[in-house]
């Protein structure tokens, strides 16, 4: 059995090694860069945190109980991924550091492709359902790497998914607000069908959660995943409707004001 108070310093250096590259790029190098502009460092700020809420989800004993004792525990994980790490890191990027990748000349048609909405969303709920099939799902439970590459290209879709609202990019620009609301509404649809069914199945789906260790003695593993179930579904509908309430609010805010201006004329 592994030990629950077992740290990850590999993913810490990793997460280390990305946060010293980001603030050497955003600092000093800055000034060597003809195509940098300034340098908001509340960005900083929000990158920082991102990679803080990787290595939470990442680097301590969470990540050995979602691979040996808890699908809910795996649940918390995948969600600190996708509403958490992915738009803070998203946020935190100035334009200018990601312009000379993504504007290449084989990278443009690319970016231009899975930054589309439609392609966006698509991906996002493809990966998150395949990742929960159970043969796909035992095999990240017990081959470490592969649970690691799962969650990077979780990460990798969630910055996809996040991207028609909190692009920093004008050559691949965000959505407009309306836009916006119908592309939360329509992307969370598909996700519904499998909260559901974790929430609600009778039967547990994956077997390495039924024969591990009770962790929580008065926790069955059918339990645990009806918890899992409800922490993919009430956190992802809270934060999801959260931002479409802001977006609406923020879009009529624009909206009256340009009334007045109207008016004023």
């Amino acid at each position: 059995m592994v030990p629950i108070t077992h740290w990850h310093p590999d993913v810490i250096a990793f997460l280390l090694m990305v946060q010293g590259l980001y603030l050497v790029a955003v600092e000093p190098l800055r000034k060597q860069f003809s195509w940098a502009d300034h340098f908001d460092r509340r960005r900083a700020v929000l990158f920082t945190c991102g990679l803080l809420v990787i290595a939470l989800a990442e680097g301590t004993a969470l990540h050995d109980l979602s691979e040996h004792f808890l699908f809910s525990a795996h649940m918390i994980q995948h969600m600190l991924i996708i509403l958490v790490a992915a738009p803070l890191l998203l946020a935190g990027m100035p334009p200018w550091l990601l312009r000379p990748v993504t504007t290449l000349g084989f990278m443009q048609p690319v970016m231009r492709c899975v930054t589309n909405p439609i392609v966006a969303g698509a991906i996002f709920n493809v990966v998150l359902m395949a990742m929960h099939v159970p043969p796909i799902y035992e095999l990240a439970l017990h081959i470490h790497w592969t649970h690691i590459v799962q969650h990077m290209i979780l990460l990798i879709a969630s910055l996809l998914f996040w991207w028609p609202m909190l692009s920093p990019l004008p050559e691949f620009p965000a959505m407009s607000s309306g836009g916006q609301l119908l592309y939360l509404f329509v992307v969370k649809f598909p996700q519904i069908p499998l909260g559901a069914f974790l929430t609600f199945s009778q039967v547990p789906w994956y077997a390495t959660y039924v024969n591990a260790p009770r962790v929580w003695q008065f926790v069955t593993p059918v339990q645990d995943q009806q918890m899992a179930g409800l922490i993919m579904s009430v956190p992802m509908s809270f934060i999801l409707f959260g931002a479409m309430a802001a977006i609406f609010f923020v879009w009529f805010g624009q909206a009256e004001k340009e009334e007045v201006k109207v008016r004023g004329r």
